[in-house]
């Protein structure tokens, strides 16, 4: 049987156990050791020195700000910044490896015991562990295609070499897929926040390695585990852990032993491939880095990161929900990176009603762009539109259907919505003895609905609001309207 014919009953005899290991390329200039540009879209092997290329006599220099990056992402990931740490080899060899060596830590990280805390499918959140963060330098790159010879020979670039990283392992405490892409979108979020990475998986800036097994439900003992590689989107992620999920379990079902091992994610066919086998954990023959010092974080350089750790996402979307009373759904979508966060409140702070501005920013702006596939960057209407329409519908001064219309224009003609307002002047009639006379003309002209109304069918009123609103071409005051509307058919 395949494992997607597993039953309900079957998945629910067993517990998964789930760790990640994410790889974050920091976003600095220049590489961990050398002084060669840390740019992603070079040309081939062209970012390179005898660093990177480990020619004798070559000896690393460690770089300051990957140090600054790596201990904020530390701070922010709630982890305990170690005094001393030291560099180790890890020595295994790969065509992409020219040192036959990383440059990595070992026993001694930068930091240990953090956490994360996620939401969880009943609404509360939950704790999930991060082990350590701990500094390394990137290997190059193997291209197996795309070249005229890739059917016999593998290509190698070298430029990644030596870029600097900040590998960040999880406790396993995750138990199902969903929590684990909860923790790689919020883990993701802090560090685009902090500013230490682009976490740009599809250049290969933040990557993945899920280590799963399951166990029946009450054993403490974990069951043997598969290291899951090669997945390159969160949502991949959630979907390789629910196949190797079930596959396990269908092997344990049958009779048989998982094999703890090295698999290979194909997102086309939606399945988990063998690599290699890994009866013994590998043997990588750690030793300290004789050319490098021990790295020591004094308290005034930990004091100083500190003060560099801006507001995070759960900390600001609860003081916004707060301030501005917003829903959480609101705060969430406001807050889904640091400068649209940032262009928000400083747009909000000038307007009268900073509620109406997330609205009109979130539904009014948002669902046109959604509609049209851009994004924020490109919207004809800027923040400064935005406030100037919440201040005018606060004021009374134009209708919700009036914006929509002005709206609609900006994105007709790619201008900001002051322009267009300026142009359209649309106003709204809030005298009320005009909007009497309206509504007297509607009701001699419709006898048989004000007896309706009359007779007890309430909801004839909106048939009289929407025809003194057609009558004023849009421009009646919705409020003053609907009470004058019952004001008169009551009379």
């Amino acid at each position: 049987m395949s494992a997607a014919a597993l039953s309900p009953e079957v998945l629910a005899k067993y517990e998964p156990v789930i760790g990640l290991e994410v790889h974050v390329q920091l976003l600095t200039a220049s590489k961990a050791f050398c002084g060669c540009a840390n740019h992603f879209g070079s040309a081939p092997n062209s970012n390179v020195c005898p660093v990177c290329l480990a020619l004798p006599g070559a000896l690393p220099v460690l770089n300051a700000k990957a140090v600054e990056f790596a201990t904020l992402a530390a701070l922010a990931i709630n982890c305990q910044v170690r005094e001393r740490s030291i560099f180790a080899r890890k020595n295994y060899f790969y065509p992409d490896l020219p040192k036959g060596y990383q440059i990595s830590q070992f026993d001694k990280p930068l930091a240990e015991h953090g956490w994360i805390d996620v939401p969880t499918a009943d609404g509360t959140t939950k704790r999930i562990g991060i082990t350590r963060l701990h500094m390394e330098e990137d290997a190059g790159k193997s291209i197996h295609d795309g070249f005229v010879d890739s059917a016999n020979h593998t290509s190698l670039d070298l430029n990644r070499c030596g870029t600097p990283l900040a590998e960040i392992v999880s406790e396993p405490d995750i138990r199902t897929p969903d929590e684990a892409f909860e923790y790689l979108v919020r883990l993701k979020e802090i560090l685009l926040y902090c500013g230490v990475s682009d976490c740009n998986m599809e250049e290969g800036s933040l990557r993945c390695d899920a280590n799963v097994s399951v166990r029946p439900k009450g054993q403490e003992k974990f069951g043997t585990k598969a290291e899951v590689k090669n997945v390159n989107s969160f949502r991949f992620v959630r979907a390789a852990l629910e196949y190797e999920i079930e596959r396990q379990i269908e092997v344990i079902e049958s009779g048989g032993r998982v094999t703890q091992e090295s698999r290979l994610w194909n997102a086309a066919e939606g399945r988990t491939y063998s690599m290699r086998s890994k009866e013994q954990a590998h043997d990588y023959r750690y030793f300290p880095e004789p050319d490098l010092p021990p790295l020591l974080i004094s308290p005034e350089f930990l004091a100083e990161t500190r003060k560099k750790l801006p507001e995070l996402p759960e900390t600001r979307r609860a003081r916004m929900i707060a301030e501005y009373e917003l829903t959480s759904r609101d705060a969430f979508a406001l807050t889904a990176t640091r400068e649209f966060a940032d262009r928000f409140e400083a747009a909000a702070k000038t307007a009268k009603n900073p509620h109406r501005v997330a609205n009109l920013l979130l539904s009014e702006l948002g669902g046109r762009l959604k509609a049209l596939g851009l994004e924020q960057e490109q919207s004809p209407v800027s923040m400064a539109g935005i406030v100037l329409a919440a201040d005018l519908l606060d004021e009374g001064k134009i209708s919700s259907k009036q914006l929509k219309q002005l709206f609609d224009l900006c994105f007709e003609k790619n201008e900001d919505f002051a322009a267009v307002y300026e142009r359209e002047k649309p106003e709204q009639i809030t005298d009320s003895s005009a909007i009497e006379a309206l509504i007297d003309q509607v009701i001699e002209a419709n006898p048989k609905q004000v007896e309706q109304y009359r007779a007890g069918k309430k909801t004839v009123a909106g048939f009289f609001v929407g025809q003194v609103m057609k009558a004023s071409k849009g421009q009646a005051n919705p409020a003053l309207l609907n009470e004058l509307v019952t004001k008169k058919l009551e009379g």
